[in-house]
C-alpha cells in the first residue's frame, strides 16, 4: 500500500476542520432536555434525515466488508443491499404509528402497544446487540482502516476514532450526529463514486470485468442445494433482518422520529432508500474490480478485506487518495456517533428514567453521555470473538443479526398488522427467542470444542440463513399461539397503535402527508430494485 502524501493530509485536515466547526456550532446551541439532545428537538427536514440514514447505515464494516464481498466470491451477500424496498417500509408503514405514539425509542412503543415487560427487554437486548454487532464491528473495521492508512497499531487507531468521535457525539448529542452525517454522506459517495469509475478505467471497462472474472462470479442467487448461501433462506432471513434494521431499530429509526413531521419523515426515508441503492456500485463493484486487477497482475492483495484500502492507495493519485481516504473516515465516525446517541438515548430513557423517574432532563442528558463510555468498553471488549465467527467482517455482521432479529421482527409486524396479539404473546416470543439466539451463537463460537459427530456440533453448525428462516416461523408461531391462549387486549390499547385500531380522523391525516410525487418515487426506487436483483442474476448475466 502507498502510503499518504501532503496533499491527501491537506484534504483529510480540511474535511475535519469543517466536520469539527459544524460540530461546534451545534454544541454551543442549547441542549437542557431531552427532546433535543436525542431528538434534535423533531425539527429536521427530508433531505438531512435520509442523509442521516444513509451515513449512520454505511460505516467501515460495509467500505472494506462490501469490498471484500466484492472481492472473495460472496456476491449473495448483496440481496443486504437491496433492502431499499424495506426502508421504503419504514416510511410508509411504520412510521405514522410511530410518530403518533410520540415516542422517544422502539422499547416504548413496545410498552405503549404491550406492556412494561417487553419494554425492558427489548431495551436490555438492543443495548447488548448494538455492543455485538454495531459497536465492536465499527471499531474493529475503523481501526484497520485508520491503521492502514496512516501506519500505526490496529488499537491505537481504533482508541483514536472513538475517542475523537465519542467528544462530539457525547457533547452535541443528536443534533450534533445528523448534521455531521449529511457532510460524511457526501464525502463517502463522492471519494468512492470517484475509485470505482478510475477502478473500471483501470481494469478496461465493464466488459473486460466481466470477461475477467467470469459472467458466472456476478450471480447472487445460488441453488437451494448451496451449503452456504441457499436462494430461499437468504432471502427468507435476510428479508427479516432488514425489517428489524430498518424499521424496528433504535439507530435508524431515531432518524425518522428527528422530522418535524410525518410527512418530512416520510420523505426522509424515500430519499434514504434512494441512496441505499448506491453500495451495490460504490463498495461492491471495487471489489470486484481488486479482484480482476489482481487477477491481470496490476494489484496485490492478502486477504478480501484488504481489497477496497489497497486498490485506493494504489490507484488514485495524490489528493484524490485523501479525499477516499476521508470517505472511509467518515463512514466510521457516522457509524459509531450514531450507534454511540441511539445506545444512550435506549439506556437514559428506557432503562435509568424508568428506575429514577423524578430525575430531572439535565441529569438525563448527563446520565446519557456517561453510558455512551460504558458501551464503547463494551465494545472494545468483544472485538477478539469477531474472527471466530466468520472469516469476513460483513458476515460476521449478518450472521450474529440473524440470531437476534427473529423474535423482534415477529413482535413489532404483529403488533402492528394483528391487534389480536397482546403483551404475553409478545413477552414470550421476546424472552424465547432471545434465549434460542444466545444459545445458537454461543454454540457457534465454542463449535471446534465439540464432537464433530455429537448434537450440540450438528445444531452449532446448521447454516446460519437456514437456521433464521426457520427461528422467525417459530417466532411467529409463539406470539399468535400465546395470544390466542390468553386474553385479547382491550381496544383502548390497540387504538391508534394497528391497523385494524386507525381511526377516521388518523387515516385521513395520514393521507394529507403524502402526494403522488412520493407515491411515483417510491415506485421508482421498487423498480431499481428489481433490475438489480435481475441483472444479477444468470437471467440477464
Amino acid at each position: 500500500m502507498k502510503g499518504l502524501d501532503s496533499l491527501d493530509w491537506i484534504v483529510i485536515v480540511a474535511y475535519f476542520v469543517v466536520l469539527l466547526g459544524i460540530a461546534a456550532w451545534v454544541i454551543m446551541q442549547k441542549q437542557k432536555n431531552t427532546t433535543d439532545y436525542f431528538l434534535a428537538g423533531r425539527n429536521i427536514g427530508w433531505f438531512v434525515v435520509g442523509a442521516s440514514i444513509f451515513a449512520s447505515n454505511i460505516g467501515s464494516e460495509h467500505v472494506v466488508g462490501l469490498a471484500g464481498n466484492g472481492a472473495g466470491d460472496k456476491m449473495p451477500l448483496l440481496i443486504y443491499e437491496l433492502h431499499a424496498w424495506i426502508v421504503l417500509m419504514l416510511g410508509w408503514v411504520f412510521l405514522p404509528f410511530y410518530a403518533r405514539s410520540g415516542v422517544f425509542t422502539m422499547p416504548e412503543f413496545l410498552e405503549k402497544r404491550f406492556d412494561s415487560r417487553s419494554r425492558w427487554v427489548l431495551s436490555v437486548v438492543s443495548i447488548i446487540a448494538y455492543i455485538l454487532t454495531k459497536v465492536s464491528v465499527t471499531i474493529y473495521a475503523g481501526g484497520v482502516v485508520v491503521s492502514a492508512l496512516l501506519g500505526i497499531p490496529f488499537w491505537i487507531g481504533a482508541v483514536a476514532t472513538v475517542v475523537l468521535t465519542g467528544i462530539y457525539t457525547v457533547l452535541g448529542g443528536m443534533r450534533a450526529v445528523v448534521y455531521t452525517e449529511t457532510i460524511q454522506a457526501i464525502v463517502l459517495v463522492m471519494g468512492a463514486g470517484v475509485l470505482t469509475y478510475m477502478g473500471l478505467n483501470a481494469v478496461g471497462g465493464w466488459g473486460e470485468l466481466k470477461a475477467t472474472v467470469g459472467p458466472e462470479y456476478f450471480n447472487m442467487w445460488r441453488p437451494n442445494s448451496d451449503p452456504d448461501y441457499p436462494w430461499l433462506p437468504l432471502f427468507i432471513t435476510s428479508t427479516v433482518v432488514g425489517i428489524w434494521y430498518w424499521c424496528t431499530d433504535q439507530v435508524i429509526v431515531q432518524r425518522v422520529l428527528t422530522a418535524r413531521n410525518i410527512k418530512e419523515g416520510r420523505r426522509g426515508a424515500i430519499f434514504g432508500a434512494l441512496l441505499k441503492l448506491m453500495p451495490v456500485f460504490l463498495f461492491l463493484i471495487p471489489g470486484v474490480v481488486a479482484l480482476a486487477l489482481k487477477m491481470q497482475g496490476k494489484l496485490e492483495w492478502d486477504s478480501p478485506d484488504q481489497a477496497f484500502p489497497v486498490l485506493m492507495s494504489n490507484l488514485l493519485p495524490s489528493g484524490l487518495r485523501g479525499l477516499v481516504a476521508a470517505g472511509l473516515l467518515a463512514a466510521l465516525m457516522s457509524s459509531l456517533a450514531s450507534v454511540f446517541n441511539s445506545c444512550s438515548t435506549l439506556f437514559t430513557l428506557d432503562i435509568y428514567k424508568k428506575l429514577h423517574p423524578n430525575k430531572p432532563e439535565k441529569e438525563l442528558v448527563r446520565t446519557g453521555r456517561i453510558a455512551t463510555f460504558v458501551v464503547v468498553g463494551l465494545g472494545l471488549l468483544w472485538i477478539p470473538v469477531i474472527s471466530r465467527l466468520s472469516d469476513g467482517l460483513y458476515e460476521y455482521l449478518q450472521n450474529v443479526q440473524a440470531y437476534i432479529s427473529p423474535p423482534i421482527a415477529a413482535v413489532f409486524l404483529l403488533g402492528i398488522f394483528y391487534k389480536r396479539i397482546n403483551a404475553n404473546g409478545a413477552i414470550a416470543t421476546l424472552t424465547t427467542g432471545f434465549f434460542i439466539g444466545f444459545v445458537k451463537l454461543t454454540l457457534e463460537i465454542t463449535k471446534d470444542s465439540y464432537d464433530p459427530g455429537g448434537f450440540l456440533y450438528k445444531l452449532a453448525d446448521i447454516n446460519w440463513l437456514v437456521f433464521g428462516a426457520y427461528f422467525f416461523a417459530l417466532c411467529i408461531a409463539i406470539a399468535i399461539g400465546v395470544s390466542l391462549l390468553t386474553p385479547a387486549p382491550s381496544e383502548e390499547k390497540v387504538a391508534g397503535l394497528t391497523y385494524a385500531g386507525i381511526t377516521a380522523e388518523q387515516d385521513t391525516e395520514n393521507k394529507a402527508s403524502y402526494n403522488w410525487v412520493d407515491i411515483l418515487v417510491s415506485i421508482g426506487v421498487l423498480g431499481l430494485v428489481g433490475y438489480i436483483m435481475l441483472s444479477f442474476s444468470t437471467l440477464l448475466l
